[in-house]
């Protein structure tokens, strides 16, 4: 097997006095195997400092070193947290990476402006919290990305709205409202002002509009990885559950999915004079499509367009 497809690093993890491990922090992961040699007891001077107990939280942080397969199943926290590094310092693509019962092991934690909790701890440690000023800003089993990862090129207004695991490209712009969970990101310049959901990529110099959504695959049974092509738009407030391929456009508030009836616009039209359709699946990446519902009949349609789809900003996203 491909050195490649290994990553190691290391970690400091954060243990509470009961033994769960809630987290680990990898600096540098880096592809490959553990260098021969290497002494995991003989921490770099950088990390060993910071490996300190914090009574407020009910923790301790310890100096790890581990390597993983990206091609096995998660088998610890350490090693689950490692793949979400891997993914968002873009050591490895989204989808590219064996996250099979991931959720195991990641337990819940109350994240806090001082630094992961369990959130059994967090209850019974509130008023020493308060005195300390220390705050619990969520309560998941993801972190955000900005407190293990920042990527660099890369805008993000709302630290809370994108988690560890994100994969997002240099030229990327993240505003307020918009979403990027883990497995899931940019793969060039993209304006994201809606939702990204898990297992979805999009495409160089795509704008999803605010208020959009693209389905993942954690809610419904569904098994497609939706993907958004490069320089497409999906409108504000709209959605779509199958694949949109390049230079295509959905038009705001149309939420397309794969059993949508759809009218092809552009075909002549059948003895009894109506336009033949098709359903979302049958148009699931193909490029140049303009999306749209007729404002008379109500029908959504699909319209061949030809040239490329939108443009960016390119000061914004330089």
């Amino acid at each position: 097997m491909s050195d490649e497809r290994w990553v190691w690093g290391w970690g400091l993890s954060t243990t509470t006095d009961g033994g769960t491990v809630l987290d680990t922090w990898y600096p540098e992961p880096t592809t490959g195997r553990l260098p021969l040699g290497l002494d995991p007891a003989i921490a770099p001077e950088s990390l060993d400092r910071l490996a300190v107990a914090d009574e407020r939280r009910a923790v301790r942080v310890d100096v790890i070193a581990i390597e993983i397969d990206l091609d096995a199943a998660p088998q610890s926290t350490p090693d689950a947290y490692l793949r979400l590094h891997a993914l968002s310092h873009r050591l490895v693509l989204p989808n590219e990476v064996n996250l099979d019962g991931v959720f195991a092991h990641l337990p819940n934690v109350a994240w806090t402006n001082a630094g992961p909790m369990h959130p059994d701890d967090a209850t019974r440690l509130r008023p020493e919290l308060a005195r300390e000023g220390i705050q619990i800003q969520g309560l998941d089993k993801f972190p955000r990305l900005l407190d293990y990862v920042v990527p660099p090129g890369v805008r993000i207004a709302d630290a809370s709205r994108v988690r560890l695991g994100a994969y997002l490209s240099p030229g990327t712009t993240v505003m307020h409202e918009g979403f990027v969970n883990f497995n899931a990101g940019t793969l060039g310049a993209s304006m994201v002002e809606g939702r990204i959901s898990q297992g979805v990529v999009v495409g160089d110099g795509s704008d999803i509009g605010g208020g959009a959504s693209i389905m993942g695959t954690l809610s419904g049974g569904g098994s497609h990885r939706v993907s958004i092509g490069a320089r497409t738009l999906l409108g504000a407030n709209a959605g779509v559950g199958i694949s949109l391929g390049d230079d295509c456009v959905v038009e705001a508030g149309l939420y397309v999915t794969a059993g949508s009836k759809i009218v092809l616009a552009d075909e002549a039209p059948r003895a009894d004079g109506g336009r033949p359709t098709a359903k979302g699946a049958q148009l699931s990446g193909v490029d140049g499509i303009l999306f749209r519902r007729n404002s008379l009949t109500g029908a959504i349609e699909a319209v061949r367009r030809s040239g490329v789809g939108v443009t960016l900003n390119e000061a914004l996203h330089a």
